[in-house]
C-alpha cells in the first residue's frame, strides 16, 4: 500500500514535491486523488479534467488558512456547481488536506 501511495505522489505531483511531503500529506493527496481528482488538478501542474473546476494549486490562500474551510471539509464541502459532489472528511483528514494544498501552492509558487 505504502508503494502505491508513493507512486501515486510521485505521478500527480511531480517527484521534486513527493520528496518534499511528509506521510500525513501523501495521504491527503490521495484522498484529493480519489475523491476530487475526475474533476481537479490535484498536483504542482498540469490541466483540471473538469473545465469549470480550479487547479487545486490556485485555490486562494483566505479559501486554505482558516478554521472555516477545515470546519467546511469536516461538515461536508459543496459547491453550487452542480457536477460538485459533498465529501466530508474527518478532522485529521481535513488537517491533512489543508498542510497538503499549503505545500503544492508553495511549490507551485517556485
Amino acid at each position: 500500500m505504502r508503494r502505491i501511495v508513493l507512486a501515486l505522489a510521485i505521478s500527480v505531483s511531480g517527484i521534486g514535491l513527493a520528496h518534499a511531503l511528509d506521510k500525513e500529506q501523501l495521504r491527503a493527496q490521495a484522498l484529493l486523488k480519489e475523491f476530487c481528482g475526475r474533476c481537479h488538478a490535484v498536483g504542482t501542474s498540469g490541466k483540471s479534467p473538469h473545465p469549470y473546476a480550479p487547479p487545486f494549486r490556485n485555490l486562494g490562500e483566505n479559501k486554505l488558512y482558516d478554521e472555516e474551510f477545515s470546519q467546511r471539509l469536516q461538515n461536508g464541502l459543496s459547491s453550487i456547481h452542480p457536477d460538485m459532489p459533498t465529501f466530508h472528511f474527518s478532522q485529521n483528514d481535513a488537517g491533512a488536506v489543508i498542510d497538503y494544498l499549503r505545500a503544492i501552492q508553495a511549490a507551485s509558487r517556485r
